[in-house]
């Protein structure tokens, strides 16, 4: 099992990529973030195996959340 923390400021978009994942036996998505900040807590507290974040979101972008993430070096990071 893949397990995946989301981040991305628009709830639709969050929506859309959750409907996609969900299809799929061996992906399960912990948590979603609609922000950077929010990211970062929860890659910290559920240490997922991939980080999927928006480039551009209003407190950190994507750029800022990947260097963040020390909490949990074990998640790849996907952004979009």
């Amino acid at each position: 099992m893949i397990s995946i923390v989301m981040a991305d400021d628009h709830p639709m978009i969050r929506e859309g990529i959750r409907s996609m994942i969900e299809r799929h036996a061996n992906l399960k998505v912990l948590g979603e973030a609609s922000g950077g900040a929010q990211a970062l807590e929860l890659v910290e507290r559920l240490q997922p195996d991939v980080l999927l974040l928006d480039l551009r979101m209003p407190d950190m972008d994507g750029p800022e959340v990947t260097r963040g993430r020390a909490g949990s070096p074990r998640a790849r990071v996907c952004s979009s």
